[in-house]
């Protein structure tokens, strides 16, 4: 054999091993993604949409604006709850802004 079908059956040997470990590499970063974005992305989601379908009248809320108040009606046909904040102030906002349910007092004892 000539010194140059050498250099090309070395060459050839070290492609596909290479094409192997791009796999490798793909393949991990795919379950990178997965375990480390997707996941908790979904779980948190997931979660959000339980404590919306939750929520219920007289139960004292935290919104993501920093709002603590107690829900005062919740339309059944829309997104849109009636949050009392005082005994004077009630505001309409959108379900999705509620980020927590408070234990009950919790308005009291602030």
């Amino acid at each position: 054999m000539s010194l140059l079908a050498k250099a090309y059956a070395a060459d050839g040997a070290s492609s596909v091993a290479g094409g192997i470990e791009q796999i490798a590499i793909v393949g991990i970063f795919l379950l990178f993604f997965y375990f480390f974005i997707f996941r908790p992305q979904s779980k948190r989601a997931k979660e959000q949409k339980n404590l919306m379908s939750s929520l219920a009248k007289g139960e004292e809320v935290l919104t993501s604006g920093g709002l603590v108040g107690k829900i005062a009606k919740i339309s059944a046909d829309s997104d849109y709850i009636l949050l009392a904040l005082n005994d004077q102030t009630n505001i309409t906002i959108k379900k999705d802004y509620v980020v927590a349910v408070l234990p009950k007092g919790s308005i009291q004892s602030l």
